[in-house]
């Protein structure tokens, strides 16, 4: 428990009423502040019932806000000495321990090499991993496997009974496109297939089988090398051949919102939702009674709310949430929960939005790759090593993807995602690995005093001190970008106290407290970085 869920604590019990302290963003008007508007009473009233421990130096009361004021030097050396004694964990409150989260992201179809477009998903869920593991939970990372969709009767089309390369899958999805819009009679092909394979055709369930292991293991590959694991693919066929689906026809059928339509499709009536749809009616199946995605979907969803997890999330592109408020709907008829949904906006190149139908895509490995080529260029010109441009190159894409707030566009510049003094990856990279230079050529004291701390001490340590108020609000709210502008944000302080406060040939009593210092910014920018997937360099 950090010192402002203490005095929020202690207030409370004072006060008798919850109470919830807010930071001002002007360090002169004190370190916390007391919203009194919120309690319904005078301030002065407040402050003449106020018992405060010995680290409040003082109190002023502005406005409708009472503001406290620690002591420097005693609340510097208590957050300073609560990183350097809790390391990697300094940041976490635990709140996730014995609890579980299921997460599903990434989940794009198993047709082709994955574009940067889609990266977005997988890297968003990533970090969301890594931040409730550094909570504490205990993380399933799911991913829904489309092995039964249109694309794939697509692909085996395509294929005509060959076994294509994992790189050659969209270049056949993209051709066979066109051939359908010239020659719209081959769709019946692909849903004679669809037909035959619900019917549990075995030759056909082999060719379904062979493209989409393809496609799921080269997948695998390219996102391991970004260091995103799955512990479970989750496969839409295992709901057909376990009647799932028909179970939940049942159950809706139960709720009597299910019908059949002129065309025999089976549909549910979603009137009354007010969802921003023209007609409330939702096909589920087709009219030769082959399932939708959207049905083999809610049998997957109640199968996940079956495990009974603390949490249960799911990634999605924003061009799904009129899908999800369906689902949410569905689902409530079914009484039952609906996962907690994070969703995500485009990415955008120069070339403009991305395309898989129609081919124009930047496929992300081959946008790596060119991330490791300019991060070496951009090593070359700093006469550096280019041992590091991996982690460079890849942290730099990771943070341009994750420092902008899930539901806005992003649009990706390789300039302002590897530049060393932007808002950037490398620029917070280079931080620590200043920081890490400097501990590197002294022996770190154990002890230290703080006599008197100068202002670009103090605004590094009151950054170091918010971690862990951040890292609460990221899990809370599933939002990763606060992450990392905070990283980017004690970068910046950090850069400013090495420019202006003398470390290494600081006097003898000064030296002890600010090695200690460069040490807790090196630990927490460290912990920052890990939950966003961003290694730290050795040098650059």
């Amino acid at each position: 428990m950090d010192l402002k869920e203490q005095l929020q604590l202690l207030l409370q019990k004072q006060l008798g009423q919850n109470i919830t302290l807010e930071r001002p963003s002007n360090p002169e008007l004190g370190d916390f502040a007391l919203p009194c508007f919120r309690l319904g009473k005078n301030p002065e009233e407040i402050r003449k019932i106020l018992k405060l421990p010995k680290i409040i130096e003082k109190i002023e009361i502005k406005g409708l806000y009472i503001n406290l004021f620690l002591k420097k030097e005693q609340w510097a050396a208590q957050i300073i000495k609560a990183v350097l004694k809790q390391k990697e964990e300094y940041g976490s409150s635990k709140q996730g321990k014995g609890k579980r989260v299921l997460i599903e992201h990434t989940s794009i179809n198993p047709n082709a090499s994955p574009h940067v477009g889609r990266a977005r998903n997988a890297l968003i869920g990533a970090s969301i991993v890594n931040l409730l593991k550094f909570e504490g939970y205990k993380v399933d990372v799911h991913y829904f496997v489309n092995d039964i969709g249109k694309q794939i009767a697509m692909l085996v089309v395509a294929a005509q009974d060959k076994k294509p390369e994992f790189n050659d899958l969209l270049q056949l999805y993209v051709e066979f496109n066109k051939k359908v819009e010239q020659d719209p009679n081959l769709e019946k092909e692909v849903f004679k297939l669809l037909n035959d394979l619900e019917e549990g055709k075995k030759s056909v369930k082999a060719k379904f089988k062979q493209i989409v292991d393809i496609c799921v293991q080269g997948q695998k590959r390219i996102f391991e090398e970004l260091d995103i694991k799955y512990d479970k693919f989750d496969y839409e066929s295992k709901f057909l051949w376990n009647k799932s689906t028909q179970s939940v026809c049942n159950a809706l059928e139960a709720t009597g919102k299910l019908e059949t339509d002129q065309e025999g499709r089976k549909v549910i009536n979603l009137a009354g939702f007010n969802l921003p749809m023209k007609n409330p009616i939702l096909p589920i199946t087709r009219a030769d009674g082959t399932s939708l995605y959207m049905l083999r979907d809610i049998a997957y969803t109640l199968e996940k709310i079956e495990k009974k997890t603390t949490r249960n999330i799911v990634v999605l592109g924003e061009d799904q949430k009129l899908y999800f408020l369906q689902l949410k709907a569905i689902l409530s008829l079914l009484q039952k929960q609906a996962p907690e949904v994070v969703h995500y906006s485009f990415v955008l190149l120069e070339e403009g939005k991305m395309s898989t139908r129609k081919g124009e895509v930047v496929l992300l490995e081959e946008f790596m790759a060119e991330a490791r080529q300019k991060a070496e260029e951009e090593l070359k010109k700093r006469e550096s090593s280019l041992k590091q441009a991996k982690s460079i190159a890849y942290g730099a894409v990771k943070f341009a993807f994750l420092r902008v707030s899930a539901e806005k566009n992003i649009t990706f510049t390789w300039n302002k995602a590897l530049s060393f003094e932007g808002e950037s990856a490398p620029y917070v990279q280079y931080a620590v690995v200043r920081a890490n230079s400097i501990l590197k050529r002294e022996v770190i004291p154990q002890k230290f005093n703080v006599f008197q701390i100068v202002p670009a001490e103090q605004a590094l340590i009151r950054t170091i001190s918010i971690f862990p108020e951040v890292i609460q609000n990221a899990a809370k709210q599933l939002q990763p970008h606060l992450i990392a502008n905070y990283a980017l944000e004690l970068a910046k302080k950090f850069n400013e106290f090495y420019h202006l406060v003398p470390v290494l040939k600081a006097e003898p009593k000064e030296k002890a407290l600010r090695l200690a210092l460069v040490q807790a910014a090196s630990q927490t920018l460290t912990n920052a970085l890990h939950i966003l997937g961003i290694e730290i360099p050795e040098e650059m």
